[in-house]
């Protein structure tokens, strides 16, 4: 008798597993969930796993080479950077991801740290709450429109952003070296340079995906560059800005506001950790909130639901919708 294949769920925040459990075994899956928090608490059980699904906990080379029947690698999100899918490709392992799940959500959280950090909101609020009626303890507070917002990575959340920031009649241009002038056109933003980007901007929107290429894409330099008294906004991943050059930059006034939905230790990947650790979280001037830019009832439910018919689907010998790594997959085979 063969045994049931064992689908691992690496670590989950979700309170439960009975989405993936509904979806998985009736196709005889067995579903084992852990709370990993480091690679080495996923060897024991890669040797035997027919799938890994994944929240925060990262799949490594490590965890691959231990991989013996695995066929699929499933992200519960669209950023694939905590697997090694050049190490799964070559093990012969099919990566998969969840995308547009969450673009309304992501678009709608990084508006909201924007207008909030535009309009001295928490300001107002802290002296309101503490007796002070005055409107100017929010003061300087500017107009929104005719200024510039930049966005950076234009692919649906960045364009999603852009259509809801136009609204409030700022102008809106885009850094992504990936668009194409017409693409750009057609959305109603103006492609420009990264030093045009900085200099132009009065809102900076990061909605870059973390790779080599975006790792500290803001930094030193690119502060010192921007207009002072920019207002930087990331609902993207943590480790694109250099927290360290963000916190000196808002020390020294070059950038008037930070909203965060992820600083760059992002904790929800630690085993252990506190806002002491970051300088930022002592400055009144950032908002933090803790990787909630894609949450709804909504969305999580999707998430849960797309990620675990990845597997079914290859559980059932079916193509999956969101193969990553399926045209490098086939080109390995064919060699």
């Amino acid at each position: 008798m063969n045994p049931r294949p064992k689908v691992v769920i690496t670590d989950y925040d979700y309170g439960d597993t009975d989405v993936e459990r509904e979806i998985l075994e009736p196709l005889g899956a067995e579903v084992i969930a852990l709370q990993a928090k480091r690679e080495e608490d996923l060897f024991e059980v890669a040797s035997s796993c027919f799938a890994m699904m994944n929240q925060y906990a990262r799949v490594g080379a490590d965890t691959i080479s231990r991989m013996q029947h695995c066929k699929v690698i499933a992200r519960y999100g669209v950023g694939v950077d905590i697997v090694d899918v050049e190490a799964a490709t070559r093990s012969g392992i099919l990566v998969t991801n969840v995308l547009d799940y969450c673009t309304e959500e992501v678009a709608d959280h990084a508006i909201s740290l924007w207008l909030t950090l535009a309009r001295k909101l928490t300001d107002y609020d802290r002296a309101t709450h503490q007796g002070i009626w005055r409107w100017q303890s929010g003061k300087p507070v500017y107009r929104l429109r005719g200024r510039t917002m930049g966005v950076v990575s234009f692919g649906k959340i960045g364009q999603a952003i852009a259509l809801r920031a136009k609204a409030f009649g700022v102008n809106v241009v885009a850094y992504d070296p990936y668009l194409s002038e017409s693409a750009a056109k057609a959305h109603g933003v103006e492609l420009v340079d990264k030093t045009q980007l900085l200099a132009r901007s009065d809102y900076l929107l990061m909605q870059a995906p973390m790779s080599t290429q975006t790792h500290h894409f803001l930094s030193d330099s690119e502060f010192a560059a921007m207009k002072p008294g920019a207002i930087v906004v990331n609902t993207g991943r943590g480790p694109t800005i250099d927290n360290k050059a963000l916190y000196r930059a808002l020390k020294e006034g070059q950038v008037a506001a930070a909203g965060l939905d992820d600083p760059e230790e992002e904790p929800a990947k630690c085993s252990s950790w506190s806002p002491q650790d970051n300088p930022l979280f002592s400055l009144p001037n950032v908002l933090v909130t803790p990787h909630a830019a894609y949450y709804s009832e909504e969305s999580i439910q999707s998430a849960r639901e797309r990620a675990a018919t990845q597997v079914a689907k290859v559980l059932t010998g079916q193509s999956p919708d969101f193969p990553v790594n399926a045209d490098a997959l086939a080109q390995t085979r064919y060699h």
